[in-house]
């Protein structure tokens, strides 16, 4: 589903633990790292798109999280044009994403990313808040310092502030 901008609807997932530091996993096809994502079908609503997601990926169902909260509208990265498709139709240009924060309030053991038959991440570690935002792909360097900046006072807001 691509939208008449040629963005692709998306949902990007941060997960927090107890210590204040994010889920941050490694690419099974490449070497890059990223937060959980991924793209909404039509009919899907954004928070169910997450939660689809987040088991799809993690093995993590809504009862080891507690969602914490989201970016208002839509925010948008560009792909590029090595990445694009262009045999595509329509062109997907990029991804318009709500970023979603969640506390992991469940068991780290029950993280499982070999539940699909092909896995989306290979392994995982816990970082920063902020280490992604400077150690994403460059694309996405700018979407992610945005998710996070909107993201961050909720942190606060549910005492998760060091």
């Amino acid at each position: 589903m691509i939208d008449p901008d040629g963005f692709r609807p998306n949902v990007a997932i941060v997960i927090m633990n107890d210590e204040q530091r994010v889920f941050w996993a490694h690419r099974s096809n490449n070497d890059g790292w990223q937060f959980p994502q991924g793209g909404m079908r039509s009919d899907e609503t954004p928070v169910e798109a997450m939660y689809r997601e987040l088991r799809e990926e993690t093995g993590l169902g809504s009862d080891h999280v507690e969602l914490l909260g989201s970016t208002p509208g839509w925010l948008r990265y560009r792909l590029p044009k090595r990445y694009q498709r262009h045999q595509s139709k329509p062109l997907c240009i990029g991804q318009k994403q709500v970023w979603f924060l969640l506390h992991l309030t469940g068991d780290e053991s029950q993280v499982a990313l070999d539940l699909s038959s092909e896995p989306e991440f290979s392994e995982y570690r816990w970082v920063d808040f902020w280490y992604p935002a400077e150690n994403v792909i460059p694309f996405k360097r700018r979407v992610y310092r945005k998710a996070l900046s909107l993201l961050d006072p909720l942190r606060v807001e549910h005492g998760h502030r060091i």
